[in-house]
Parts: structure tokens; sequence; C-alpha cells
């Protein structure tokens, strides 16, 4: 199952001036977060361990990772169990997306013109911290 893909966002009403990875902007932020939380599958630490490092090591960002490793689309094999139920919780239900909107999307035309930075990920991964967290004490 995919809970998203870069492709879903390039049609419509995506901005012709923007590269068509910047609809894996946002995607990417959440993925680096669970790689940074250790909530990966185990096809990446198999398959991409030099990559994890780098990403790890910020050398590269989520995004470039999503586009490299995962073929652009998000889904069950990039997290582990718990991190599949996070995901399934929080980003499939558009929280995430509304969260992201609402953090790095306010001085921007659309979410698609945020800049994939490590800044812009320090902004966003307290949010996903705090909702993980919360998801994780209604868990018990």
């Amino acid at each position: 199952m995919a809970y998203d893909k870069a492709e879903w966002h390039y049609g419509g009403d995506y901005a012709e001036d923007l590269p068509p990875e910047n609809g894996g902007t946002h995607i990417g932020m959440f993925l680096a977060w669970a790689i940074l939380h250790g909530l990966e599958g185990a096809l990446h630490r198999e398959e991409w361990p030099e990559a994890l490092a780098a990403l790890r090591a910020r050398q590269i960002t989520g995004r470039t990772f999503l586009i490299q490793r995962c073929d652009g689309a998000l889904g069950e094999d990039d997290f582990s169990p718990e991190g599949n139920a996070f995901a399934a919780a929080y980003y499939a239900s558009d929280n995430y997306v509304a969260d992201y909107q609402d953090v790095l999307g306010g001085n921007e035309p659309t979410l698609y013109h945020v800049a994939d930075t490590w800044e812009n990920y320090d902004r966003i991964a307290p949010v996903i911290d705090r909702r993980f967290k919360e998801w994780k004490e209604k868990r018990g």
C-alpha cells in the first residue's frame, strides 16, 4: 500500500515553474523523520545502509532519499511495524499534511513551494515528535 507518491502531486494545479521533485518534499520530510527515529523498514537497512548514513549525517535530504531509493513513493515497506502504525494514523489521515501546511506553507503560494532544506525539516520535526508522542500515549 502506498501512503503517498510524489507523482500524485504533479498534475492538476501543480505550478508549472516547479520541478516535479517538489511534489515529494513533504513526503521526504516525513520519511526523514522516520529514519532519524529508527522507524525505517528493514528493506532500507538491508539495501541502502550508505544512503541511510548519508541522510542521518544530513548529507542528503529525505526527498533525495525518497526519489533515489523509493522511486518517489512512500509505502509500507519504508517503515518498521511501529512506523507503519504511526504513518497509518498520522500521515494517511492527512493530519501530517495539515501540520506541514501550518508550519511551513504559510508564506508560500503552495505547499510544493516549500524548500527542501534541513532548516525546514527542523521546523516540522518537533510537530511530528509531538504527534508521535500523543499517538504513543493513546496506544498505551
